[in-house]
């Protein structure tokens, strides 16, 4: 009886350090922000979104340029023009500067919505890609390295990108 219940001490204390081990969850971590930077895609879409912004940008640099004329020209002229001249030179001026802020407004819209567009696939494809690196070394958690106080566990970084050929 005394043997028995050794026995099943041995054994309930076997389990029990056996479901401990087994609790404990590995933990890795990334940065997935210089990952996603190091991949070509990232690099292909910066420059076409640059590309985009520059532009917009002397899009609106020329109209800029146009209106300044127009202020100077008009501005010159107004001695010359009846004040019914002047308000209708004046409000074309507004008008066209209420345009410019328009179309700075929807270019920007326009540059934020193409950057989402073409990050989306690379920050799906880097998620894919620490999924399945973690998922083959066994980690049960991976953690964004930024907002990390201490990481001394396992990081990723090498192991993804050589999952994604970088």
């Amino acid at each position: 009886m005394k043997h028995l219940k050794s026995l099943l001490f041995a054994t309930a204390l076997f389990i029990g350090a056996t479901s401990f081990m087994t609790a404990q969850s590995k933990i890795a971590h990334i940065d997935t922000q210089e990952l996603i930077k190091a991949m070509p895609e990232y690099k292909a879409a910066e420059a076409e979104i640059e590309k985009l912004g520059k532009t917009y940008q002397a899009q609106m640099e020329d109209s800029y340029k146009e209106i300044e004329a127009k202020k100077k020209q008009y501005g010159a002229e107004a001695a010359t023009q009846t004040e019914e001249t002047n308000i209708e030179r004046m409000k074309e001026v507004q008008g066209m500067e209420q345009s410019l802020a328009q179309f700075q407004q929807n270019a920007q819209m326009d540059l934020q919505k193409k950057e989402i567009e073409k990050l989306k696939p690379i920050t799906e494809k880097a998620k894919a890609a620490i999924e399945k690196v973690a998922a083959a070394q066994g980690f049960d958690y991976v953690l964004e390295k930024g907002g990390l106080i201490v990481a001394q566990g396992k990081d990723l970084m090498s192991d993804v990108k050589a999952e994604l050929g970088i």
